[in-house]
């Protein structure tokens, strides 16, 4: 199956239900898991989401446009862009529900041949690198962001990037890379780190995602009912502040003058 199939296949299932976040955040998992997922990254990324009315976003992965409608709705003129004609559909649709879509557009294009014209004030990708597994295709993902990126823009990325090496929850359509490759990577593509941090420090979910295909229905909610409960004071409260610990971070990133 193929990445485009595979993030199809995906919206088909999940963007249309509910908030879709099933769709975008933990494929499948019940809305209380997701919906704290979902709190973690707003809180982490908030610091670096306050737009001016016109500046210019391009909103990378958007899936069904959470972050889109956000930034719109602070005045931003945001352009998303999703491998999935689904997913797209969905933020559309979402985005003209609350009366936003004069301030959206949504394209469906490969983030690896990246091209919508002219350069943004803020480019943003959320856990979308890492389903990139192709080393190749990672790097021109980066290289065609970076060239978007207006001169004092900031890209802001937040990503499966353990500082410590960790496999156990590696798939065949995700790689949780360690942090120093990015930075090495950033450094290739031209890009200055300004900022990093913290988002899921709690360590709960990472020990017990990789098991639970091998326990019952029932056990298996109230499992993850479980690990919500005690990641959550941690993750939403502290999860900026122990980036050492946390599992995924928000990269900010800058072109660098010199690159």
């Amino acid at each position: 199956m193929t990445a485009a199939q595979y993030w199809e296949e995906r919206a088909r299932r999940f963007a249309v239900d509910g908030d879709g976040l099933a769709a975008v955040c933990s494929y499948g998992m019940p809305r209380f898991y997701n919906r704290l997922i979902h709190f973690c990254q707003w809180r982490a990324l908030e610091p670096w989401l306050r737009v001016r009315s016109g500046m210019r976003v391009l909103d990378i992965g958007c899936g069904v446009g959470r972050w889109s409608r956000l930034l719109a709705s602070r005045g931003a003129s945001v352009t998303g862009v999703d491998l999935s004609p689904t997913m797209i559909a969905q933020a559309q649709r979402r985005t003209a529900a609350v009366g936003l879509g004069s301030r959206c557009r949504f394209i469906v294009q490969d983030c690896a041949a990246l091209e919508v014209g002219g350069t943004f004030d803020i480019i943003l990708c959320v856990t979308m690198l890492q389903h990139v597994l192709d080393p190749g295709a990672l790097r021109s993902a980066l290289r065609r962001m970076a060239l978007h990126l207006a001169p004092e823009g900031r890209l802001v990325l937040l990503e499966a990037a353990p500082a410590r090496a960790v496999s156990r929850c590696n798939s065949a359509v995700f790689t949780a890379r360690q942090r120093t490759f990015y930075l090495e990577l950033f450094r290739e593509c031209g890009l200055r780190l300004q900022a990093i941090s913290g988002v899921d420090p709690a360590p709960f979910k990472m020990w017990l995602l990789p098991h639970l295909p091998r326990l019952p229905a029932a056990l298996r909610v109230t499992a993850l009912a479980l690990v919500t409960a005690l990641s959550a004071p941690l993750d939403a409260f502290c999860g900026r502040l122990l980036t050492e610990r946390s599992w995924h971070v928000v990269f900010v990133l800058q072109r660098d003058p010199g690159g």
